[in-house]
């Protein structure tokens, strides 16, 4: 090995070389990390995720080599050995000794992190002489012996000096069967102890393997005194004269017939005239079946882990119980009088036995289990009871089993538009629900405005299984109470909607409306979730379980708040109640910050929280599923990579949980399950928790009632399908009626067994907004977030940052360039924000090391620790200067160890000197020379324990076979790429380009292409979404969705690569693969060479999958629908405007930027406003629109950092012109279906922030057939095939093109459900080469109209200026329909939270320009008519009115500065509540960094829940709407979607 000092250490394997041999014949190569001896035994799993000291000293395990199949092993050390308890009994194991023969894990961690830990899992073993290996695929091993049962083992481990005989051929001889041995006899104790002496009842203990814990158990909480004997203590000759009352047969190894002496005793006891109690546990079952008369037999491999799920014959009830043995009784085999008492609910085999008129019964678990759950513990108390004469409570079935309420029609209440805090998990969820309602045959009413999500589809096959109706509205209580009169349902669901759903449930239950309209609230009931929101009556249900919350008070005033926070002590964190995402939420420090944060807080809620400061705590969270007969589970946990301070919302996330022992983790397990319990909880919900990082003191932080963000992540990072099996348990079901639906042999009552590791990663947009702080805290700010799954941590992590930014390549601090100042690095470390993790690597990189990064983060060791790998490896790819030396020694296991660390091709290309796709290329082939590949692995909820019929897929290089059959084959003829002929001006083909040898040379390396499967067996790989962000949302995920479900009705294998556990396209239901991996060019070309499919579709998942086309392409992929060079072509702003000038399409002057100085004499030859746009970006980043030069000159840099090496344009900038949207379906150039949409906003508003009206109600025919003639020419020019998008500009009659977007546009689901036709259906078809129709659509001739609005999440970041510009800001979009325009508008704006001024019925007026004063003034006038309004303005505003139109308008001062509190300031009037509406016009759509009084009067509207209104086109259409007395809730009748399509059309039908 060598040397430490060596920087390429850390590349080269610690350890000694070893091997594990077994008896079927198989030799497994492997690395030790234990002692340097051989052993031999028994090869058996364990499934549980914690509990290695537990384990290793549990005597059951006796003979045995140990695989833990959970992946990452030794992260929380080892306690102290020499720690004993009262009796004596070392504190924190089962046993004096390590009993197992050896141990197998996938990965070792070298470092450890616990307060507890006296020493390393490696030194406890070396010491004890025990060999353990690492790098071992346990998930192959696993699968192995659950096919072929058991197999004997042997561990070698190479000598120092190296041996002949290491390695040598397997033979019988090297083997010994531990079963052969009474291993009973080499655990049991040799003499006999009393523990508890004075106590009664008097027990004996057989000590057959005897758990420690077992004796504390009977003797701490029983109060029993126990005398343990030995397994062959004569009982009828009782030699030491013991008294007892009751029998107690433990747990031990081995098989249960060679304990004759001790059945033989059994059966004397089960003699007795007057019956004395038994109770055996473990192998205890097996030996009282003996003695009973009964037989027992082995496993195949035997139960071995913590989540065996068991069912109570007596109640039906089933229990998560720890187990491990390897025998079982045959339950055909007991005699008259003996009943089974558990059965597994896996495997139906017995799992316990009972005495039908005696006190003798048997469990074949651990009801005690140091090393499990405890949930069965009330065993022991029934064994005591009846030892003492107590009569025994009556075990009864819970009556709530039989009633079946049935279910016509449910009415499920969505989420809305999404927003920080409120994203696109609720879409899943929904869907999930809706599937779950289907399935029962019940009919699904759905409210959700939130037009782009999959949820509010309207196929009605069984492909895509929708609800029945769909109401596009707002989710108001008198809304939805006008559709539950209309729709009369028997039920409501208002868990799955988020926040926003579960208000509207309390209010209308509150009310009193429900319970009148008789419609029962399904699931958690309302007073439950009361209690859960009400900090008061939260704090007092836990006192009455003795659980404690964190130091907490309500405040209904500043004063009550000033009040609670004394009593707790500064600082304290202020929280809004019932709000969503910690939203009005931050830390206080003194009474000055309290005051003004209490403030902003009682602005969007009544009731406002003071809690106790936990910062630097360790944060976890639960989820927790419970059925109506009270069986419950836990079903995944989660560990903040950061501590306490931050919402969880914008932490990275762990699942499973990294740095807790196995006390921790179930002693917050218990918990969650009593606290679950106590509220009444039915379906799914999360706890929290707050934990000392230096202790057991522990404190719930809160319950959310529903499902939450977190559950999405849940579900997506176990295969446990949370909200599918809330909504079963909703309509009654219990859980052990629901089948697991990834095993499809399993029930759903069981806590999965991760043997992966999954990590969630936020992704915020905040560098798109001026003025907002990026530091993070108790209010959640990330817009989306990303999962990563792997074996190792380093991978996840690493993983994880590529797919929040594609541009990164990896964990990385100073060549990640996001820390662009590193002279304040101890600042940045120490407050938390969204680059704090790349200022962490920074300085690990710079050699700070683990503890003083502790010092100023808190962030666990262990997490530190593996951060320091990714630097040390780093640096040791720097250090050695090129590939070729990279590999010169030992470089199957260099390049091995660099990819199980999640480092990328291009990463270790950069590191070696090698540039570009070149470079990556490179250091591709070269790893592919080596034969280091990924593999391909399943998520299967059960740790390969049982075979599963899962798709759900990641790729690892910790492991060496794949779970599933792939088309890789070394054995492949070298493919000639087809090259697509030039029709175009188009670069060279010829056959001697780079490009085009890297792409044989990729293929080559590639597939076998001698199995010629038909393109539908192949199928078709769909590039998902990627994470949420401002410009790419549900929308994508709806076009990816749309698309897998149309491949599937023609027939094709549906593959999907996406990483967003927010979506539906992650569902594994959805398609027939999931790949739940990295769009990185890297990843799909695994993938594309694991499945080698028909083609690759990139154009329905938004920016990212369509910036991969030109890569794909060169190195082989088939991209269907439009050319890669044609995709380029149209993002290339300076090829795509050169293209229309060759066409004589008119668009703005334009020019693209050689230099600022070019820049400049542009802008000086076509004046002021110019537009600044890089080429291939999402939502108009780094847009920037400049008035002036210096203007133009800062925005010139931001462009060019954005758009990287791809060129940036100026255009002219275009004022006051109308903004049409263009969506469209071609087929070889030819348009075959589109829409015509315009914008209400003038062109300057970012098509995703703008009001979309569909059909467009107010465009000239001449426009219109300008648009549709250049749309033509464009399509036929790009040869376009699929979906694409053109934004037009439209300015008296002359209509010039903005851009073209050669793929689905956010605005796909919005025109496909207002037009009834699935564009996206139609663009597959023509991608995938069908036949394709189009649909017949007139859009003339649609007598309603749909209205898309804008949904943004000012409220949460803070200091942005709510103004709207190029550069788009929303986060989600809401759409409503109407028979004309006002209709659809209002009701759209309503959903977008928006509040009409009927409070006060006070509107503000501030309007910049004396044009735009104009331009409103008939409003004004309407207003005035109208006679109800009170209007301000402010002083230019009010004059002008005056002036010009003789209006009195009550005048209020502008704000001097953010200071001015001066009564007659506008802000003033804002924040005291007397203003409901405010209409605020700003002169241009130039951004302007310094504060102005229009900023301070949006940002206080903002800030204090006033509605604000910004665009006068919008603020006119809005006054229209009030004119019609569209502000009376009575104005508007529900009508769902359907009856829309149904309104009669003149002159034509429908198919």
């Amino acid at each position: 090995m060598t040397s430490n000092t060596d920087p390429m250490s850390c590349l080269d394997s610690r350890g000694e070389k070893s091997l594990l041999y077994l008896a079927d014949g198989n030799t497994l190569e492997a690395t030790s990390f234990g002692a340097p001896v051989t052993a031999t035994g028994e090869v058996v799993f364990n499934t549980g995720m914690v509990g290695y000291p537990e384990a290793l000293t549990d005597p059951s395990y006796r003979g045995q080599i140990l695989v833990l199949t959970y992946p990452l092993v030794g992260n929380y050390g080892v306690p102290d050995e020499t720690a004993m308890d009262e009796h004596g009994l070392p504190k924190h194991f089962e046993s004096r000794e390590i009993h197992i023969s050896g141990l197998v894990v996938s990965s070792y961690s070298w470092e450890h992190s616990h307060w507890n830990a006296q020493k390393s899992l490696a030194a406890w073993l070396k010491e004890s002489n025990i060999p353990a290996v690492f790098g071992i695929d346990t998930r192959e091993l696993t699968k192995s012996l659950r096919e072929h049962g058991s197999i004997l083992g042997r561990i070698e481990v190479e000598p120092a000096g190296g041996s002949d005989s290491f390695g040598r051929p397997i033979s019988a001889d090297m083997f010994e069967d531990p079963n052969q041995r009474n291993l009973v006899e080499e655990v049991s104790t040799k003499e006999v102890v009393t523990y508890g002496k004075g106590q009664s009842p008097k027990i004996i203990a057989y000590d057959c393997g005897i758990k420690y814990n077992i004796i504390r158990y009977l003797v701490n909480n029983n109060k029993v005194e126990l005398t343990v004997v030995p397994f062959d203590y004569d009982l009828e000759a009782n030699p030491s004269n013991l008294e007892w009352e009751g029998l107690f047969l433990s747990n031990g190894p081995g098989n249960p017939v060679m304990c004759a002496a001790t059945i033989k005793s059994i059966k004397y006891a089960l003699n007795l005239e007057k019956p004395k109690p038994i109770f055996g546990i473990c192998l205890g079952n097996q030996l009282l079946s003996l003695a009973a008369g009964a037989s027992t037999y082995k496993l195949k491999y035997g139960n071995r882990g913590m989540n065996q799920p068991c069912v109570d014959l007596r109640t039906g009830r089933c229990y998560i119980t720890p187990q491990n043995h390897g025998f079982a009784v045959d339950s055909d085999t007991l005699p008259p009088l003996w009943k089974p008492l558990f059965i597994n609910a896996n495997d139906q085999t017995n799992e316990g036995i009972i005495h039908t008129t005696k006190p003798f019964f048997s469990v074949q678990f651990h009801p005690e289990a140091a090393g499990g759950p405890l949930d069965t513990a009330f065993l022991f108390e029934k064994f005591v009871g009846e030892t003492r004469g107590e009569t025994m409570p009556l075990v009864l079935q819970n009556t709530k089993g039989y009633e079946r309420k049935t279910y016509k029609k449910v009415l499920l209440v969505g989420s809305g538009g999404l927003s920080i805090g409120q994203a696109g998990e609720f879409d899943y969820s929904g869907s999930q629900c809706i599937k779950a309602l289907k399935e029962e045959g019940i009919e699904v009413i759905l409210i959700n405005p939130n037009i782009a999500t999959v949820q509010t589809s309207q196929e009605k096959d069984d492909i895509g299984r929708g609800a029945d109706r769909v109401y596009f509205l707002p989710i108001r209580p008198h809304v939805v109470m006008e559709i539950i009169k209309k729709e009369k349902p028997d039920g409501i669901i208002v868990s799955m909607g988020g926040q926003t759903a579960l208000n509207v449930g309390v209010e209308l239950w509150r009310q009193g409306e429900l319970q009148k309209a008789g419609v029962e609230i399904l699931g958690t009931q309302i007073p439950v979730i009361e209690a859960t929101e009400d900090r008061e009556i939260f704090s007092q249900k836990l006192a009455e379980i003795n659980e404690t919350i964190a130091l907490s008070y309500s405040a209904t005033t500043t004063d009550e708040a000033v009040e609670a926070a004394n009593k707790i002590g500064y600082p304290v964190l202020i929280r809004a109640a019932y709000a969503l995402g910690g939203l009005g939420s931050g830390f206080a420090s003194n009474e000055n910050e309290l005051k003004q944060m209490a403030a902003k807080a009682f602005a969007t809620s009544e009731q406002i929280l003071i809690d106790q400061d936990l910062r630097g705590w360790k944060e976890l969270e639960y989820e927790v599923v419970r059925d109506s007969s009270d069986n419950c589970v836990t079903v995944c946990n989660m560990e903040n990579f950061d501590p306490l301070g931050i919402h969880t919302g914008d932490s990275i996330v762990v699942a499973p949980s990294q740095t807790l022992s196995n006390r921790e983790y179930f002693m917050l397990r218990k918990t969650a399950l009593k606290v679950v319990r106590h509220l009444g909880i039915v379906g799914e919900c999360n706890i929290q928790y707050a934990l000392d990082p230096v202790s057991e003191r522990y404190c719930i932080i809160e319950v959310n009632a529903r499902l939450s963000r977190s559950s999405a992540l849940a579900s997506k990072a176990t295969g446990y399908p949370l909200a599918y099996v809330a909504t079963k348990l909703s309509l009654g079901k219990n859980l052990v009626q629901i089948q697991n639906s990834i095993t499809k042999t399993t029930t759903a009552c069981f806590e999965p067994s991760l043997d992966y590791c999954v990590l969630k990663m936020p992704r915020w947009d905040l560098k798109k907004f001026n003025r907002v702080s990026n530091k993070l805290g108790s209010s959640m700010l990330s817009v989306g977030e990303v999962m990563s799954i792997g074996r190792t941590f380093e991978e996840v992590m690493q993983k994880a940052c590529r797919m929040v930014n594609p541009g990164l390549d990896g964990l990385e601090g100073e060549d990640s360039k996001v820390i662009e100042d590193d002279s304040d690095l101890e600042n940045q470390l120490k407050i938390p924000t969204d680059t704090r993790l790349f200022a962490v690597q920074l300085a690990l990189e710079k050699g700070w090391g683990v503890e003083k990064v502790w010092e100023l983060t808190k962030i666990d060791r262990w997490f530190l620790s593996k951060l320091q790998n990714i630097a040390n490896m780093r640096m040791a790819c720097k250090s050695v200067g090129s590939l070729e030396k990279l590999v010169d020694e030992h470089p199957v296991q260099r390049l091995t160890a660099l990819k199980q660390a999640g480092f990328s091709d291009r990463q270790i290309a950069r590191y070696v000197g090698l540039s570009g796709m070149d470079g990556e290329n490179e250091v591709r082939l070269t790893r592919k020379r080596f034969s280091v590949r990924p593999v391909v692995k399943q998520i299967d909820t059960l740790a390969a324990e049982f075979p599963a019929q899962t798709n759900y897929l990641y790729m690892t290089y910790s492991g060496d076979a794949n779970d599933v059959s792939t088309s890789v084959s070394e054995e492949a003829e070298t493919l000639v790429p087809s090259y697509r002929a030039s029709a175009y001006e188009r670069s060279s083909s010829a056959m001697d380009s780079d490009a085009f040898q890297r792409r044989a040379r990729s293929l080559s390396t590639g597939y076998n292409q001698t199995n010629f499967k038909s393109a539908k067996e192949r199928g078709v790989v769909v590039l998902g979404c990627g994470a949420y962000c401002i410009g790419s949302s549900v929308e994508f995920d709806w076009c990816a969705v749309s698309c897998i479900r149309q491949l599937k009705r023609d027939g094709f294998k549906s593959i999907i690569i996406n990483y967003n556990p927010e979506t539906v396209s992650t569902d594994y239901d959805e398609s027939d693969r999931l790949y739940f991996e990295e769009l990185s060019l890297e990843r799909v070309m695994d993938i594309y060479e694991s499945e080698n499919p028909a083609g690759v579709v990139v154009s329905v998942g938004g920016q990212i999958p369509n910036n991969l086309a030109s890569a794909l392409h060169e190195f082989g992929a088939n991209i269907l629908g439009t050319d890669a060079a044609d995709i380029e072509r149209a993002e290339d702003r300076n090829q795509f405007s050169r293209m229309l000038d060759t066409m004589d399409i008119a668009q703005p002057k334009w020019s693209v930027l050689n230099s600022v100085e070019d820049a400049l004499q542009f802008c000086s030859d076509v004046g002021y406003p110019v537009l600044v746009r890089p080429s291939f970006v999402l939502s108009g980043a780094a847009m920037r629109v400049a008035a002036t030069e210096a203007q133009l000159k800062n925005f010139l840099g931001l462009a060019a950092d954005v758009s990287g090496d791809k060129p940036v344009v100026i255009t002219q900038f275009i004022e006051d012109a109308k903004e049409i949207e263009f969506d469209a379906v071609a087929n070889k150039g030819e348009i075959l279906n589109y829409a015509i949409g315009e914008h209400l906003e003038n062109a300057g508003v970012h098509s995703g922030d703008a009001t979309v009206v569909l059909p467009a109600q107010k465009l000239y025919v001449k426009t219109i057939k300008q648009v549709k003639r250049y749309a033509s020419s464009i399509a036929k020019a790009l040869r376009i095939t699929g979906p694409f998008n053109i934004q037009f500009m439209a300015k008296g009659n002359e209509v010039t093109v903005i851009e073209c977007n050669l793929r689905a546009s956010r605005t796909f689901p919005f025109v496909s459900k207002t037009l009834n036709h699935n564009f996206i259906s139609l663009a597959t078809q023509a991608m995938c080469g069908l036949a394709v129709e189009p649909y017949k659509i007139s859009l003339l001739d649609i007598d309603y109209v749909c209205v898309k609005a804008p949904m943004f999440s000012f409220t949460r970041l803070r200091g942005a200026d709510p103004n709207l510009g190029v550069e788009m800001a929303s986060t989600g979009e809401v759409a409503c329909f109407g028979q004309d325009q006002n209709e659809a508008f209002i009701q759209a704006l309503l959903s977008t939270t928006f509040k009409l001024p009927t409070k006060n019925h006070s509107i503000m007026l501030s309007i910049a320009s004396d044009p735009k004063r104009f331009e409103f003034a008939e409003s004004v006038l309407a207003l005035v008519k109208l006679g109800k309004y009170k209007l301000y303005a402010t002083p230019g505003t009010a004059e002008y009115y005056k002036t010009h139109y003789n209006l009195d308008l009550i005048v209020v001062q502008k704000p001097e500065s953010e200071d001015d509190l001066s009564p007659d300031c506008a802000v003033s009037h804002i924040k005291s509540g007397t203003i409901d509406l405010v209409i605020n016009i700003t002169d241009s759509t130039v951004r302007r960094s310094e504060v102005t009084a229009g900023y301070l009067i949006r940002r206080a509207s903002v800030d204090f829940g006033v509605s604000l209104v910004t665009n006068v086109k919008c603020a006119a259409e809005l006054v229209q709407c009030l004119e019609r007395g569209y502000d009376n809730e009575q104005s508007f009748t529900p009508r769902h979607l359907a009856e829309y399509y149904k309104i009669p059309s003149v002159g034509w039908a429908k198919k």
